[in-house]
């Protein structure tokens, strides 16, 4: 096991087969963010040690993989397309905000300078795409 730079490293028994694992797990979180193969010993029955270069790379590689997740999420929840309406440009927007009790939705649409035009709540199932959109604006920015 080694820890640093705001992860822990632990090679454990990987349950899927005979051979072993290594978790990555990110300081003050339950679960790990990154559990890959590691390589057997000499002895092809223990694990190999896990030394500092190999931890730094294993940082590295966990901080990318959780990175590269929050982005999705936020992709996920903030997602923004530009439609032309009545001859002008509209920036559209939706924000879901996701709560386990109580998920909810604003759609938003700007005009080119930023100024907000409307802003309504939908459903968080909302689908955000040209089509919808482009039919929301037309519609004067009524609640779809």
């Amino acid at each position: 096991m080694w820890c640093g730079d705001g992860w822990t490293a632990r090679v454990i028994k990987n349950e899927d087969d005979d051979g072993w694992a290594v978790a990555m797990i990110k300081d003050g979180e339950p679960e790990p963010a990154l559990v890959g193969p590691w390589t057997m010993g000499r002895d092809k029955k223990n694990p190999k040690p896990l030394d500092g270069q190999a931890f730094s790379t294993l940082v590295k590689t966990a901080s990318e993989f959780v990175r590269r997740h929050e982005q999705q999420l936020h992709a996920t929840l903030h997602q923004s397309l530009e439609v032309d309406c009545r001859g002008a440009r509209i920036t559209v927007s939706l924000d879901i905000v996701a709560d386990e009790d109580n998920p909810s939705a604003l759609l938003s649409a700007h005009d080119e300078a930023g100024e907000q035009l409307a802003q309504v709540r939908v459903p968080p199932a909302f689908k955000l795409n040209r089509a919808s959109a482009t039919a929301w604006a037309d519609r004067g920015f009524a609640k779809p």
